[in-house]
C-alpha cells in the first residue's frame, strides 16, 4: 500500500510538472528588477494564466527559486512544460529579444521604440547616448542619429542602455569600414555628413532606385556651394512631415536645418538613413543634374534638370496637376 501511495503522488507530481502551456500562441513574460518572490507568481499567472502559470510558480518556488535571479524577458511556447519554464526562470536563462526600427527621424523616436522592446526606459537610453557617442566622433546631440543604422538587434531585454548603445554603434562602426571612409573623404564629407545627405536623400524619394540619382543632385549643388533647397529640411524644421505643399511661409522658417537658408548640409540627419541610401550616397552616378521636382503623373519619381529654366517648366507642371487634384497649402 505504502509503495502504491508513493506512486500515486510520483504520479500526479509527474504531471503537474509536465503540464503542457494551452496558449495557442508563445507568450513572453518580463519579470522587472526587484521584483519580489509574490510580483513573480503574479506576473506568471496573469501572463500564462491562473492554473499554468500557478503551477510554473509553484514548482520555482519548490526547486529554491531566488526572486533576483528570475529577473528577465522568458518565452514560453505552447505546449511547453511547466518544469522547463520554472527552470528557465530559476537559472535566469532568458529568451533574446528583437529590436528592429526604421523609419524614425529622432533620436527621440529611436530611444521611444528601444523602451518599447527592452527594459531601459528612453531617458535612459538618451543619457548613455550623451554619454557614449561624443567620445566615438559625434561633436552634438544633432549628429547622434547618424551613430545608428535601421536593421533587426538581438537582446537579452534586461540589456542596461549603456550596452545598447554600445551594440547599435559597433554595428555602424562596422559598416564604416576602409572602403566607404574612402569613398567619403573622396566626396569630401565625413562619414556624419554622408548620413546627413543620406537621411536627405532618404526624405525625398521612397524610390530605392532614385537615390542614386538624387543623392548626385546634392552632391553637384554642394561642389557648386548652392543652397540644397530640400523640401524635407525645411518640413524637419517645422516639425510637420505632413506638408504636401511648401509654400513661401515655410522657406522662411530661421533654422540651420532649413537649406533654403542655408548653404551646406544642415547639422545633422533628418532621419535614421538606412545602410543602402548612405552606400547610394557614396556610389552615386556621375551626371550634371541641379534641380529636381515631383513627376505630375505622382508615380513617386523625379524629373530632373540642368538648367533653372527646364526646371521651371517641370515645376510648372507638376503645380498645375496639384491644382487639378485640389492640393492646398
Amino acid at each position: 500500500m505504502l509503495l502504491l501511495a508513493v506512486a500515486g503522488v510520483l504520479f500526479v507530481a509527474w504531471r503537474y510538472a509536465t503540464a503542457p502551456f494551452g496558449g495557442e500562441e508563445a507568450v513572453r513574460v518580463n519579470i522587472p528588477s526587484g521584483a519580489d518572490a509574490q510580483a513573480v507568481r503574479d506576473i506568471l499567472q496573469e501572463k500564462l494564466g491562473d492554473s499554468y502559470g500557478g503551477k510554473v510558480a509553484t514548482l520555482w518556488e519548490r526547486q529554491g527559486g531566488v526572486a533576483a535571479k528570475a529577473h528577465g524577458s522568458y518565452m514560453v511556447a505552447p505546449g511547453e512544460q511547466a518544469i522547463r519554464v520554472s527552470r528557465a526562470i530559476m537559472a535566469g536563462r532568458q529568451t533574446p529579444v528583437r529590436l528592429t526600427y526604421n523609419n524614425l527621424r529622432t533620436l527621440g523616436q529611436l530611444a521611444a521604440r528601444v523602451a518599447e522592446v527592452l527594459e531601459c526606459d528612453s531617458a535612459s537610453f538618451v543619457a548613455a547616448c550623451d554619454s557614449i557617442l561624443p567620445e566615438a566622433g559625434f561633436a552634438r546631440p544633432e549628429q547622434y542619429t547618424a551613430a545608428f543604422l535601421p536593421d533587426t538587434y538581438e537582446f537579452y531585454w534586461t540589456a542596461a542602455a549603456p550596452d545598447v548603445v554600445s551594440k547599435l554603434l559597433a554595428t555602424r562602426s562596422a559598416f564604416w569600414n576602409d572602403d566607404r571612409r574612402a569613398k567619403a573623404a573622396k566626396l569630401g564629407l565625413s562619414p556624419v555628413e554622408v548620413a546627413t545627405l543620406a537621411s536627405i536623400v532618404e526624405e525625398e524619394t521612397n524610390k530605392a532606385d532614385e537615390r542614386p540619382k538624387v543623392a548626385r543632385l546634392y552632391l553637384n549643388r554642394l561642389a557648386r556651394n548652392m543652397q540644397l533647397q530640400a523640401d524635407p529640411t525645411v518640413k524637419f524644421a517645422i516639425g510637420d512631415f505632413s506638408l504636401r505643399r511648401i509654400g513661401a511661409s515655410h522657406l522662411s522658417v530661421d533654422s540651420p536645418y532649413n537649406t533654403y537658408r542655408v548653404t551646406g548640409l544642415p547639422p545633422g540627419p533628418i532621419r535614421v538613413a538606412e545602410a543602402s541610401t548612405i552606400d547610394a550616397v557614396l556610389d552615386a552616378p556621375q551626371h550634371n543634374y541641379l534641380y529636381m521636382c515631383a513627376k505630375s503623373d505622382f508615380s513617386g519619381y523625379h524629373d530632373f534638370a540642368e538648367t533653372y529654366n527646364r526646371h521651371r517648366i517641370n515645376a510648372a507642371r507638376y503645380h498645375m496637376a496639384l491644382e487639378r487634384r485640389g492640393v492646398k497649402l
